[in-house]
């Protein structure tokens, strides 16, 4: 049975495929078709594949079982947790947070929410309590679904302490479930909290699929952006569908009986995408890990490669740069001979990893496709396709078919020679793409469409090379991307400001050997303040606010910022300071007092 012989279930069929503008923007994909992703995810493979692994789960602890989840194993999890929501009163639209490790039930809570036409809202396990209040209180999520704690390499993460101060204040949350996953001892306030495992006996395990309409929401993801406040992107059920579908088999030429193992954690739109939803639409055997790469040592990705008999492997720049720097040690008894295919995602991956991870992990026989693409696509834009088109080192190469690019200067004019770079922007929709920011609708017309007119404006720089492949240069916004995860400056400097003794901080990006992108933060402080302990403070403060994540990897203390005489700080000569371009910095004529850059430079770290 080939990858395309299924079709997906759909109980009504569309009336227009497409219906869109730019402008406000307003985009409809399949408009008055009826499905349910699940029934695409799971129920349609029951006949032909009910007994092959769906999900393949390896845990933190080498030591610990892993667990294999078939096709009917999982559909019958789905449902029976499913049918827990709704004895909860959980009910078709209602928003539900997800704060878990790196375990099945991520996926099983996801799909349940799917199922019954909850939206989901997963929240990365890594983020603050501050962080998941803010998320729950823009999604108004009345359920929170989470764990007594989760293993991440040595450390012991306390999820559901986390949640509890999160919630503290918001009464409008009215119920917690609680999967048992470390064991440890947890506050369950009555009325408020269930354990996941009582409920499940009361549940029973035939749930039937909640019929949605094809631009019915179907989760939020909340991403950094250029303001304090994180966005909800919304993505809905039809489209996302079959562009995830559609760009998983296509890019990497995904065969039925494969093993696919996919290195990001579900709370990132990689895991949504790339673990649970296009590999499962599929029919593939998708591979979830609950560690780190570098735990119990860093030959841990291989073990596990050659452990399930891996034949795709998708990771991250930032992964293989750690691996890189701690030798071929770890990697030269490891058996990777089912490996077939290795791919690439979260940041553009420098040659020298590209090379490395094809030599020494691909053996110079393994394709390796480099893909761009952005919580707000809801799927791969730009890549090769696994050994039928052409790779190119640190090039992301050619738009999938259906992807209209286009590179505009400054000016919103359209640069169409080769050899060239320019703002990254998209010209026409695709089925996969943000429709809107949740309860903010002109926040996205903002942010993504009013830059450039009639094009979605995805806030990186490129470089197109006479060969038409293109090169994914960096953010030319004020967001990060701090090993693969975007982190909006204004989040960081609102962090750093929060501190006793701070005036202000302008934060920028800098090139780091192993994240990819480091925060580097400029910081004013009150005079006769004792730096050591601000610098704690600081990381104390980030840590609370967003997440251990954002840290700042260098604070330089400047006695100024250097400002336009209208008071905008200037990033740009600041990011130039940051990596080292001193020769390079510009006019700084128009700066309220130039000097400030002198002495900027002078006290670099």
């Amino acid at each position: 049975m080939d990858r395309y012989s299924q079709p997906f279930c759909v109980e009504k069929k569309w009336n227009q495929v497409l219906e869109w503008n730019f402008t406000e923007p307003n985009i409809k994909w399949f408009s008055g078709a009826q499905l349910n992703i699940t029934e695409n995810c799971l129920d349609r493979h029951l006949p032909e594949r009910a007994h092959v692994p769906a999900l393949i789960w390896e845990p933190n602890n080498p030591h610990e079982s892993f667990r294999s989840l078939s096709y009917q194993n999982l559909f019958e999890q789905v449902c029976r947790f499913a049918n827990v929501l709704k004895n909860n009163g959980v009910k078709k639209g209602d928003r539900v947070c997800i704060y878990m490790g790196m375990i099945p039930e991520l996926s099983i809570a996801a799909l349940a929410c799917a199922r019954i036409g909850a939206i989901h809202s997963i929240i990365f396990g890594g983020f603050s309590a501050r962080s998941i209040s803010d998320r729950v209180q823009d999604a108004h999520a009345e359920f929170i679904i989470t764990c007594d704690g989760a293993y991440r390499g040595a450390k012991d993460i306390p999820l559901k302490k986390t949640v509890d101060e999160a919630i503290q204040n918001l009464a409008f949350v009215k119920k917690v479930f609680v999967y048992q996953r470390t064991n440890s001892p947890v506050f369950m306030q009555k009325g408020r909290d269930v354990w996941w495992s009582e409920e499940l006996k009361k549940a029973d395990a035939i749930c039937p699929a909640e019929t949605m309409n094809a631009e019915d929401i179907l989760f939020i993801l909340y991403t950094s952006g250029s303001t304090g406040k994180p966005k909800g992107v919304v993505h809905t059920c039809a489209g996302y569908m079959v562009w995830t579908h559609y760009t998983f088999v296509n890019v990497f030429q995904y065969q039925i009986g494969q093993t696919y193992f996919c290195t990001a954690d579900i709370g990132w739109i990689t895991g949504h995408s790339y673990i649970v939803y296009g590999p499962l639409s599929a029919g593939a055997t998708s591979l979830m890990f609950e560690g780190i790469p570098t735990y119990p040592d860093a030959g841990r990705f291989w073990d596990i490669v050659a452990k399930h008999q891996v034949h795709i492997l998708y990771t991250a720049p930032t992964a293989i740069r750690s691996l890189m720097a701690h030798g071929l040690d770890f990697v030269k008894d490891k058996n990777l001979s089912s490996l077939q295919v290795l791919g690439s995602v979260g940041e553009p991956i420098n040659e020298e990893a590209w090379h490395w991870l094809y030599k020494n992990i691909g053996k110079e026989k393994c394709p390796i496709v480099d893909t761009w693409w952005q919580t707000e696509t809801g799927g791969i834009m730009i890549s090769n396709l696994a050994g039928i088109t052409p790779q190119k080192p640190s090039y992301a190469t050619l738009p999938l078919p259906g992807v209209q690019l286009c590179l505009v200067d400054e000016n919103g004019n359209e640069i169409k020679e080769a050899h060239v770079s320019g703002n990254l922007c998209i010209k026409f929709p695709w089925p996969g793409m943000i429709r809107t920011t949740y309860n903010d609708h002109e926040r996205c017309r903002q942010t993504y469409f009013s830059t450039y007119k009639n094009a979605y404006f995805t806030g990186d720089g490129c470089l197109r090379d006479e060969q038409g492949f293109y090169r994914i240069t960096g953010r030319v916004d004020d967001v990060l991307n701090v090993s693969g995860h975007r982190i909006g400056t204004a989040e960081v400097e609102n962090a750093i400001n929060a501190c006793k003794g701070i005036i202000e901080s302008a934060v920028v990006g800098y090139p780091h050997e192993i994240k990819g992108q480091g925060i580097y933060a400029y910081v004013v402080c009150e005079e006769n303040h004792e730096t050591t302990e601000l610098q704690k403070n600081i990381h104390a403060s980030v840590s609370e606010m967003i997440g251990a994540i954002a840290k700042p990897d260098k604070i330089q203390w400047v006695k100024n910022l250097p400002k336009t005489r209208s008071g905008k700080i200037m990033r740009r000569i600041l990011r130039k300071i940051a990596e080292n371009e001193l020769s390079n910095l510009g006019d700084t004529s128009t700066l309220l007092d130039p000097a400030v850059v002198d002495d900027i430079i002078k006290t670099k770290i």
